[in-house]
């Protein structure tokens, strides 16, 4: 299994205006769902900062994404190690494969990879 890459998910109820902010810092938008909006840097597209107001599918908002080349090798491998997972291992209709897990420190993580 191979990392991709790594996305801070910021809780935010000013998803637009974090959206303008980070413009600023020249962040441009990749995604917009309504409720998340991904931004990145045009010269190093890896490097990116999600902003959601909730989760349209999740009981909670996630803390960070890990993008994987194989989510399910993923979701196998944190099961056996007996890690809690918050969210159940589902394909979404916006294109991606995910679960949620709970690190030792509480941090709800996102796994995803895109189908």
């Amino acid at each position: 299994m191979t990392v991709r890459r790594v996305v801070p998910n910021v809780r935010s109820e000013a998803v637009e205006e974090s959206r303008e902010f980070y413009g600023l810092l020249g962040f441009e938008e990749v995604m917009n769902h309504g409720w998340i909006v991904t931004l990145a840097s045009p010269s190093q597209p890896a490097a990116q900062v999600s902003f959601m107001t909730d989760d349209r599918t999740a009981p909670v908002v996630p803390d960070m994404s890990v993008e994987v080349d194989d989510v399910d090798a993923a979701y196998a491998a944190v099961r056996a190690g007996g890690a809690e997972i918050v969210h159940p291992l589902q394909d979404e209709e916006w294109g991606v494969r995910r679960f949620f897990v709970r690190d030792p420190d509480g941090r709800v993580v996102n796994v995803l990879s895109h189908r």
